[in-house]
């Protein structure tokens, strides 16, 4: 159970260190520093901002898909299926 629950973990720090460095990006953006492989501050910016929402997207829906497994959900974010049926995933 322990390293299930490392290996847990370590898939979620890959979306939180991209949300991270997208986050960097786009405030290198607002300083006027231009990173290595990118060739212009618009670019730099829209990947820091892709980068940073696919972060927290992944994490939300593992967040929302774990919730939804344990029944912690409001009725709204339930799937149609459980809900018509009150059944679990």
């Amino acid at each position: 159970m322990t390293v299930q629950r490392f290996l847990a973990l370590m898939v979620m720090l890959i979306p939180v260190v991209t949300a991270g460095y997208g986050i960097k990006l786009m405030r290198d953006t607002m300083f006027d520093i231009i990173n290595t492989p990118f060739p212009n501050l618009m670019i730099q910016f829209f990947v820091g901002g892709f980068l940073f929402a696919g972060g927290i997207w992944f994490f939300a829906g593992f967040i929302l898909r774990r919730d939804r497994r344990n029944k912690r959900v409001a009725e709204k974010f339930q799937q149609e299926q459980q809900r018509e049926n009150g059944n679990a995933l």
